[in-house]
């Protein structure tokens, strides 16, 4: 989809309202329906972080909590 859309519809890849840059990318497996949190590193470089299966309309606070983490812990690690 990505090397054929030039913009990609927000039903796969949305950013996360209330969020400092945090993406959610949806996938559909059969029934099920999953989310994977990134985030752009230099606005050229995706940085694919955790995921969860989606049982509900909303996303977890937690989940959004954890991602926000990793990729503070991203950034951190990378300035040594």
């Amino acid at each position: 989809m990505i090397s054929q859309l030039e913009r990609i519809p927000t039903r796969y890849f949305e950013h996360i309202t209330g969020s400092n840059g945090l993406y959610e990318i949806r996938v559909e497996v059969g029934a099920n329906i999953y989310r994977v949190f990134c985030f752009f590193d230099k606005e050229k470089l995706v940085i694919v972080i955790n995921g969860f299966q989606k049982k509900s309309q909303k996303t977890p606070r937690r989940e959004i909590v954890l991602a926000q983490k990793i990729k503070k812990l991203y950034f951190d690690e990378k300035e040594y």
